[in-house]
């Protein structure tokens, strides 16, 4: 989506031809290439625009997959926090706090998967003891998420001081 036009040329003519001319070289060479390829822009917009060649795109349009943002897939953030957690805290016991769970799945990462990558690492890095908490992952609670963490942590705390058949004060 950031290539520029004269590039675009130059990779519509490969592909179309299926030949590479070498710089400095006298002679083609024939290629028998696959092309997988990822943008941010949208490219729709960028033909109308007038920055990418609709040549190339439908050339390159063969199969579409959309991956939506992180921040519509909470259901994968937490599965890639494990994973970043294991690869950058090897051997060591992390666990992540509620309010960092909290954290991790209400931001927007904007960076998508690099940011919630680089919280991780951060924490990682920054925790000097078994629990990660959200100030160490650099994301900020707005107040509302935050008491209702607070609530539900107090509630939790609540009924664990209950004994069975004992009624709560």
């Amino acid at each position: 989506g950031d290539m520029p036009l004269s590039l675009q040329s130059k990779l519509l003519r490969v592909l179309q031809d299926n030949e590479i001319r070498p710089v400095g070289g006298t002679e083609p060479i024939k290629v028998d290439v696959r092309i997988v390829s990822a943008t941010h822009q949208d490219l729709r917009e960028q033909i109308n625009a007038g920055n990418f060649r609709q040549d190339l795109y439908y050339r390159l349009d063969v199969i579409p997959i959309h991956i939506p943002p992180l921040r519509s897939r909470p259901e994968d953030i937490m599965r890639l926090a494990q994973l970043f957690l294991e690869r950058h805290a090897p051997g060591q016991r992390r666990l992540l706090s509620d309010a960092a769970l909290k954290a991790l799945t209400h931001c927007d990462w904007e960076g998508n998967a690099r940011e919630l990558e680089n919280a991780i690492e951060r924490s990682a890095i920054l925790c000097d003891h078994e629990e990660i908490t959200a100030d160490l992952l650099g994301i900020e609670l707005d107040a509302e998420i935050e008491r209702a963490s607070e609530a539900a942590n107090a509630l939790q705390t609540m009924q664990n001081e209950v004994t069975p058949g004992q009624e709560p004060a």
